[in-house]
């Protein structure tokens, strides 16, 4: 069956009809059996074909093989982020033309849509996860829950964390066989502030990476889970941040530069929450300086340093409305209109507009929150809401906003 698909992808390439390459061989009648697999040849018939097509059918069926350990390869190789690895692969699947007509054609380009994912190109991975949805209503079962996987990825990285609990969600582990996706089930449990649910799969992903030496998913796994621990006493402080800095240890030793912006950002965020301005403003700039300008992962930590700032006084209006224009910019720039929101709000706070700004977090921030189901954020400024209209002797208002908090 193989080794016709490979004949017929032959002679279509060129121009041949089966009358035209069975003349003086076999009839077109016997050539079309043959690219069906409806029927048995001798090896000199496929020598025959080889030579007029210009190819060594016997080498072309090895490569045709080899297309599915190549995909798997591929796979692993970003799973384990092996940057070096994923190119030569992807570069020697591009080249195999035998790709198209593989049996393993979609897990081929939904393996590219992750590659485009990993590259936080998610315009192209988009593109590549639509036209599979259009193209393939009945998929085999493993990519079926890949393509699941992808698009909870893709939802996360869009901020749209309803979405991705949603399809997350319906992912079959014994289908898939892949428990890497128990990491971003756990990104997405901290992104809805769900932190035990968060713990919980974050932990489950851990043993899959330490059994499988994952070391830069390790730091992944373990990042998550330092996040979601309380450490309201001074000693869980302190030992928390001795597990930050042994994390940024192993991230310089693996070279993991992108997770150690992350970890970096983190740490700030903890020394941020304690009031301790001057040293997360340091990690915070540290943070920024591994990250890619144009990426939601600098926005992130931009957005943290302004409002660590703004709270310590640590710089003039002045600087931080240039911070901010800065932040809308690149907002705009990569379509990210979260955090556009968020620094429209940070604007309006700088320049002390604070009706505006109640009014716009009203109107369209927490509505925003809501849809995205980014629960941190709702619950955070649905806590300012309500101390804001305690101050204005709202009492109504702030009844019903502490009602949605502690429902929250």
């Amino acid at each position: 069956m193989d080794k016709g698909k490979i004949i017929k992808f032959y002679r279509q390439k060129a121009k041949l009809t089966q009358e035209q390459l069975g003349y003086g061989i076999c009839s077109n009648t016997h050539v079309s059996k043959i690219e069906q697999g409806k029927t048995d040849y001798s090896s000199e018939i496929t020598s025959l074909f080889s030579k007029r097509l210009g190819i060594n059918i016997d080498e072309e069926l090895m490569r045709y093989k080899n297309i599915k350990r190549l995909l798997h390869c591929w796979h692993d190789a970003m799973i384990r982020q092996r940057d070096e690895e994923i190119e030569t692969i992807k570069n020697e699947l591009e080249k195999d033309p035998l790709i198209t007509i593989s049996d393993y054609h979609v897990l081929y380009e939904l393996l590219n849509a992750r590659y485009h994912l990993l590259h936080q190109d998610l315009k192209q991975a988009d593109k590549i996860i639509k036209t599979i949805k259009k193209k393939h209503k009945h998929l085999p079962p493993y990519e079926k829950n890949l393509l699941k996987h992808l698009s909870g990825i893709y939802y996360l990285s869009k901020n749209d964390v309803v979405k991705a609990f949603t399809i997350l969600g319906t992912i079959n582990a014994d289908d898939y066989n892949n428990e890497e996706y128990y990491l971003t089930l756990a990104a997405s449990y901290l992104a809805s502030g769900s932190m035990v649910m968060a713990y919980y799969f974050a932990e489950k992903s851990l043993r899959f990476f330490i059994n499988s030496n994952n070391f830069l998913k390790i730091i992944d796994a373990e990042m998550i889970m330092l996040m979601t621990r309380d450490s309201d006493r001074y000693r869980d402080f302190q030992q928390k941040i001795e597990q930050y800095d042994a994390l940024i240890q192993t991230c310089d030793l693996c070279h993991a530069f992108d997770k150690k912006a992350q970890v970096l950002h983190n740490l700030a965020y903890e020394y941020y929450n304690k009031n301790e301005y001057e040293s997360a403003k340091r990690l915070y700039e540290q943070s920024m300086s591994l990250k890619k300008k144009d990426s939601t992962y600098y926005l992130i930590s931009l957005e943290g340093f302004i409002r660590n700032c703004l709270d310590g006084n640590l710089l003039t209006n002045n600087e931080l409305e240039e911070l901010v224009f800065e932040g809308m910019a690149t907002s705009r720039k990569i379509n990210d209109y979260l955090y556009s929101i968020n620094f429209k709000l940070l604007h309006l706070l700088i320049n002390n507009e604070h009706t505006e700004y109640y009014n716009y977090l009203i109107t369209n921030a927490l509505p925003y929150f809501k849809k995205r189901g980014v629960v941190p954020l709702v619950q955070q400024y649905e806590k300012e809401l309500f101390h804001h209209y305690l101050i204005k002797d709202e009492t109504n208002k702030a009844l019903e906003m502490a009602t949605k908090v502690l429902s929250g």
